[in-house]
C-alpha cells in the first residue's frame, strides 16, 4: 500500500508538469490550429533565467519575470515562425517553430553551458510522511502551482472580455473576425500565454530535477503526447492525460526498469491514435468542403 501511494503521489507531480505544458499546446491549437514545437525550449530557458534571477531575489519574486520572458518568447515565435506561414496557408510553421526552438537551445548552451545544474528549492527538501508515502514539499507545490495556473487561465477566459475573445476565436475564427474581434492579436496572445505557462512549468519542475538547456526536449515531447492522448480541445483531457502518463511512467520505472518507463505512454498514444484520434476527451471536428 505504501509503495502504491508513493507511486501515485510522485506520478501526479510529474503528470501535472506534463499537463501544464500540454495546456500550452491546446491554447495555440484552439485559436489558430497551430502549435509551438519549441515549447520544451521555452520551459528550459525559463528555468535557466529563473536560476539566474533566483540567485539575487526571492523565488516568488522571480516568477513574474519568468512569466514575462515566456510571454515575449511566445510573441516572437508567433510573429516570426507562425504568422508568415498562416498568411501563406502553409504548414511551414511546423519547421519554423522547431528551428526557433533549436536556436534558443543553442543560445542557452552558450550562455549557461551544456551541463545541468541544481535549482534551489523554495521549500524544505526534507520529505514529509503522507498516507504512508514520503512526499517532498516541492512535489506538493508543483501540483498546487500547476492547478492554480490552469484554473487562473480558465477563469480569465470565462470572466474577462479578452478571454471571451479568445474563446470566440477558438470556437470559430472566421465568425469572430466578422464580429470585430482582432483574431491576429488573439492568436499572438495565445502564443504568449502558451510559452508563459511553459516557462512557469520550468521553474516548477527544475527544483525536482536539474536545470539545463536540454531539459525541455523530453518534457516537451511527452507533453505533446499528453495533449494528443487527452485531446487537443480539452483542458480536462490535458490533466487526465498528464496524470495517466506520469503515474504509468513512475509505476513502470519502479516495477520494471527506468529504461522502460517511456513505453506505457507511447503504447497508450498509439492506441489513442488508432481508436480515438481526437483524444480521450477531444471532439472530432467536421470540415465543410
Amino acid at each position: 500500500m505504501d509503495v502504491l501511494m508513493q507511486i501515485l503521489f510522485s506520478g501526479c507531480a510529474v503528470g501535472m508538469i506534463y499537463a501544464v505544458i500540454a495546456f500550452g499546446y491546446q491554447l495555440t491549437f484552439a485559436t489558430s490550429g497551430t502549435m509551438n514545437f519549441g515549447q520544451g525550449e521555452a520551459l528550459a530557458v525559463g528555468a535557466l533565467i529563473g536560476l539566474t534571477i533566483v540567485a539575487h531575489v526571492n523565488y516568488w519574486l522571480m516568477i513574474p519575470v519568468v512569466l514575462i520572458f515566456g510571454a515575449l518568447y511566445g510573441i516572437g515565435v508567433e510573429r516570426i515562425g507562425v504568422r508568415p506561414a498562416m498568411k501563406l496557408k502553409s504548414e511551414g510553421w511546423i519547421m519554423a517553430t522547431i528551428a526557433i526552438g533549436i536556436i534558443m537551445k543553442n543560445v542557452a548552451e552558450n550562455i549557461w553551458g551544456k551541463e545541468d545544474v541544481k535549482f534551489p528549492s523554495p521549500v524544505p527538501e526534507v520529505s514529509l510522511p503522507v498516507a504512508g508515502a514520503n512526499l517532498l514539499p516541492m512535489e506538493i507545490l508543483v501540483v498546487v502551482g500547476a492547478i492554480a495556473l490552469m484554473v487562473a487561465i480558465e477563469l480569465f477566459n470565462r470572466k474577462s472580455i479578452y478571454g471571451k475573445a479568445v474563446v470566440a476565436t477558438a470556437a470559430d475564427r472566421e465568425a469572430a473576425g466578422l464580429m470585430g474581434i482582432n483574431t491576429s492579436q488573439v492568436i499572438t496572445f495565445s502564443y504568449a500565454l502558451s510559452c508563459a505557462t511553459a516557462a512557469f512549468a520550468g521553474v516548477l519542475v527544475a527544483p525536482l530535477t536539474l536545470a539545463g538547456a536540454g531539459m525541455g526536449a523530453s518534457l516537451g515531447l511527452k507533453a505533446f503526447a499528453v495533449a494528443i492522448i487527452g485531446g487537443l480541445t480539452s483542458g480536462v483531457g490535458a490533466i487526465v492525460g498528464g496524470l495517466i502518463l506520469g503515474i504509468s511512467e513512475t509505476a513502470t520505472g519502479y516495477y520494471l526498469s527506468t529504461g522502460y518507463k517511456d513505453v506505457p505512454g507511447l503504447v497508450l498514444l498509439l492506441l489513442v491514435l488508432a481508436l480515438k484520434p481526437a483524444g480521450l476527451f477531444g471532439k472530432t471536428t467536421i470540415k465543410k468542403v
